[in-house]
């Protein structure tokens, strides 16, 4: 019952948030022991549910089969698992040294064996570890570790230096072993039987004994790596063998308690020490807070009362400085979830991947301490409920997740929806159940993973919180507009989505637009990615290899490797924790509308600051809908230094496909020959020298581009790129690094991960603000060939020389008339006069658009709209009737003369009588 009030304390760890206030700490905890995921009252009930459901059953002869082979080991050889335990067992050392994310040696000797420490942070290397049975029992020698060559032929065990062994490999066997323990010991709780308590026992002893003598550890040089360093690796927020250790303990405390009690006070002061310096270094400004609290509650749940300890530090204390006290490198968790959600949206402030996992880790937090103590943190926490129905806004069509920054595209987060549903059902809460078992339905399935048919994985969790989850059949999935919009706008992470026709996976079009905010960003100025036919094909470059390595550094988190523009070769900035958003100037329509927009256009006009070489940029996307299943992308990208000396600015699109064709107006290919003018060579940056193969061509003449994803069955998907021509402009055509941000290549006609990311770069020589890059982009299949049938652009008198118009004409006979302005002017070609940041008039048959997208005024087909304030407005002549709407009051002028003061309405039907 204590407990409980633990989780209401987290419970209100988030209110304290809402309510500015104390979280009451719990007067009485539990002393007894188990007391994390069940107690000794519940275990009749699990074992009758272990009798009598199949799932249940299932968990716990996975567990046996699971530990069987190692009980057999250790009757025969007491020590067999023990003993490979990644330990320094001869030389006993207690001081670990690292070097920055390298291990650099161990001093000091302590009265018994004690945890060998990891080799590097986060670099992979060819040497891994070996299996369990092919580990050197009581490994410790100066020769290194025995482990496996995977450089080699047959991948064969040698001694290698510590230092070359890949990332975390070391921890892992400790990490596997400790988990065999751990599920020996459950068994001995559960079934009795003291074969496993032995098994436990043995292994449990030896390493935490071994980390009550382990000292914090020492990064030689001082920097941030002693800010980050847990007590068994090199980052807290890797110390995933503490719960479990902490579950571990748990369920063996009756036998320790029984035949070696001694021993109690020397594993908790391990515990203490441990917890005590995750709480002292990390990150408090991100996933790392939340990751560091998952991790230590365990441990602290098992401990004793404060005043069992001379140093009054017990649970209590340790609760308060999770749930209540903030400390240099550990927020209270109701600072850390004001900090990193935004209140309106429900977006956390990371790039999409690890804002997924924070929303999934919260939520596992809230329900997993609900199933130990009974207490609903919901109410507590508002914001959840936002945070978790958002997801879906991070979706393509083909309902994987944009993958901008430090991310991959994959599926939408399922288990935050799955605990959302279960804590409504539990709770009686209707509305919730509904809206979140629809959202379930929608966009992860109408089967539940973990549906009492095996699915559940093979863990002592599945008994208390990976329990099935069972849907209401009567509940259908939700309407797609229910949970994604047609714009989208996430301003802590400088996040704009547009979408059009985005039920369709073949046909739906979407933009994702971004600068860098937040934590997990790149350096990459205004980027985007461009969906079409199936895919992401205008795709993130992705990781690379891991965040400490070269190819990440230098490359994938840099400009060229990103849909941006960069400028004189210099561009960047800090990736990571990055503040470089951009400023939405205007867009359409409102962020989040779901309903009584003209869905014909799309667009957003953003402002970004390049600091590196102090540049305005502006960028400018629209999707225009043409059609049931056509449509476009417009680019306008104007960038200049806010001095003079603009050396060259250059554009950059990467796009999937095995072939890249560039051509003329005419469909002549474009004669290019081999460059090495975009290099590293002239004080560029050295992304640059990560590409090849580069071939150039300079023109003033309209140019195209044309991806080509071969498909086996014949109906290849193109990506046809149209780009105004102007002077002073080079082409060039380039082989970019593999594609790195797509887990697999399952869906793909050709191996991503072995071919080069095929890129066009167009780069103007001096500046380009009034020599934007203007595209056009539309993709396409074999089967239905383009809709578009030209595009040419036009000039005005008059304008400033930042102006853009285009005219695109389709198969259909629709002809779109494009105006692009940064200044605020009258521009007038043929009978159309524009005042707006971005005009689009259309013309098909009879039928016609005037869309003016922030702009004072537009007047064609005899009409006109006119503002007092720049406005979004509509009107719509199809089919002999007229539609309308506008974000502000307009005054719209008819072809009689009349004049009719129009409110900001939705799009609706308008009555001219």
């Amino acid at each position: 019952m204590k407990i409980k009030l633990f989780i209401s304390l987290l419970t209100l760890i988030i209110s304290n948030s809402l309510y500015g206030q104390q979280i009451p700490l719990p007067a009485n905890l539990s002393k007894e022991h188990p007391r994390l995921l069940t107690t000794s009252k519940e275990k009749a009930t699990l074992q009758q549910k272990i009798e009598n459901e199949n799932w249940a059953k299932e968990v716990k002869e996975g567990l046996i089969l699971r530990v069987e082979p190692y009980l057999k080991k250790v009757k025969e050889q007491p020590d067999w698992l023990l003993s490979r335990l990644m330990m320094y067992w001869k030389s006993h050392a207690d001081q670990v040294y690292i070097n920055g994310g390298l291990y650099a040696r161990a001093t000091g000797e302590a009265p018994v064996p004690t945890i060998r420490f990891g080799s590097t942070r986060g670099i992979s290397s060819p040497i891994k570890r070996p299996k369990l049975e092919n580990i050197i029992p009581y490994m410790d020698d100066t020769k290194g570790v025995f482990f496996l060559n995977t450089a080699k032929p047959d991948s064969p065990l040698e001694w290698v230096d510590q230092v070359a062994v890949s990332g975390s490999s070391i921890e892992s066997v400790n990490n596997e072993i400790i988990g065999l323990g751990r599920d020996a010991a459950f068994l001995f709780w559960l079934t009795g039987e003291e074969k496993y308590a032995k098994l436990a026992f043995g292994v449990f002893d030896t390493y935490m004994t071994g980390m009550y003598y382990m000292k914090e550890p020492i990064d030689q040089g001082n920097g941030h790596a002693q800010t980050l360093v847990g007590m068994s690796t090199f980052e807290v927020i890797q110390e995933k063998i503490l719960p479990e250790l902490a579950i571990y303990y748990d369920f063996l405390y009756a036998y320790i308690k029984s035949t070696h009690e001694d021993k109690l006070a020397i594993y908790e002061q391990a515990f203490k020490k441990w917890i005590d310096v995750t709480i002292k270094h990390g990150v408090p400004h991100n996933n790392w807070n939340l990751h560091q609290a998952s991790l230590m509650l365990p441990a602290i749940m098992v401990l004793a009362d404060d005043n069992e300890y001379t140093d009054g530090r017990g649970r209590s204390y340790y609760l308060n400085c999770i749930l209540n006290k903030t400390s240099a490198r550990q927020w209270a968790l109701t600072k850390l979830m004001n900090y990193g959600y935004d209140k309106e949206t429900g977006v956390w402030n990371e790039s999409p991947g690890y804002a997924q996992s924070v929303t999934s880790l919260f939520m596992e937090f809230i329900h997993r301490y609900d199933n130990t103590f009974n207490q609903n943190l919901l109410p507590y926490a508002p914001v959840m409920k936002k945070a978790v129905a958002v997801l879906p806004q991070y979706l393509f069509p083909n309902q994987l997740t944009t993958a901008f920054g430090d991310s991959y595209y994959g599926d939408i987060a399922s288990s935050p929806i799955a605990d959302m549903i279960k804590l409504s059902q539990k709770y009686a809460d209707a509305k919730n159940e509904e809206l979140f078992t629809g959202l379930y339905k929608k966009f992860v399935g109408a089967e539940p993973i973990g549906d009492g048919k095996g699915n559940l994985p093979i863990a002592i969790q599945s008994f208390f919180t990976n329990k099935p989850l069972v849907l209401k059949k009567d509940i259908v999935p939700a309407n797609l507009k229910d949970f994604v919009t047609p714009t989208f706008y996430a301003p802590n992470v400088s996040w704009f989505v547009q979408r059009s026709k985005y039920d369709s996976k073949e046909n739906g079009l979407m933009i994702s637009q971004y600068a860098s905010y937040g934590n997990h960003a790149h350096s990459n100025g205004v980027a985007m990615e461009l969906y079409g036919k199936g895919y992401v094909l205008g795709a993130e470059s992705g990781i690379g290899s891991s965040y400490f390595e070269k190819p990440y550094l230098e490359y994938y988190s840099q400009f060229p490797a990103h849909n941006t523009v960069m400028v004189d070769g210099i561009s960047t900035y800090p990736e990571m924790l990055s503040n470089h958003p951009f400023d939405l100037l205007a867009n359409y329509p409102a962020s989040g509308k779901k309903e009584g927009y003209f869905p014909g256009v799309t667009y957003s006009d953003v402002y970004f600051l390049e600091p590196e070489s102090r540049s305005d940029q502006n960028r400018l996307l629209s999707i225009v809908n043409t059609g049931d299943s056509t449509g476009y992308y417009v680019d306008i990208f104007r960038s200049k230094k806010q001095g003079t000396g603009d050396k060259f600015h250059d554009y950059f699109y990467h796009n999937l496909g095995q072939d890249l064709f560039i051509k003329d107006a005419s469909d002549r290919d474009l004669r290019l020959e081999p460059s090495e003018e975009m290099a590293f060579a002239g004080g560029h940056l050295f992304a640059l020298d990560y590409m090849w193969d580069k071939r150039s061509a300079k023109t003033n003449k309209d140019y195209q581009a044309v991806w080509k994803m071969t498909q086996p069955n014949g109906n290849h998907v193109y990506m046809n790129l149209w780009m105004k021509g102007y002077e002073g402009r080079e082409v060039f055509a380039i082989k970019a690094p593999q594609v790195k941000s797509f887990r697999s290549n399952d869906g793909f006609p050709y191996d991503l991960k072995s071919s080069p990311f095929l890129t066009i770069a167009a780069r103007q020589h001096g500046e380009a603000w009034n020599h934007p890059f203007v595209s056009i982009f539309e993709p396409s299949t074999e089967k239905n060939g383009k809709s578009i049938v030209s595009i040419t652009s036009f000039e005005v008198n008059n304008a400033s020389p930042d102006f853009v118009g285009l005219i695109v004409k389709s198969k259909s006979g629709r002809n779109d008339y494009i105006f692009s302005s940064v200044k605020e002017e009258d521009v007038v070609y043929r009978d159309m006069r524009a005042n707006g940041t971005y005009v689009v008039l259309s013309e098909e048959g009879n039928d016609f658009t005037l869309f003016l997208g922030h702009g004072k005024l537009l007047a064609a087909k005899g009409f006109t709209i006119s503002a007092d304030q720049p406005s979004n407005a509509t009107l719509r002549y199809e089919h002999g009737m007229y539609y309308f709407t506008c974000d502000r009051p307009v005054v719209l002028t008819m072809p009689n003369g009349k004049r009719i003061k129009i409110e900001a309405q939705d799009y609706d039907t308008l009555s001219l009588k």
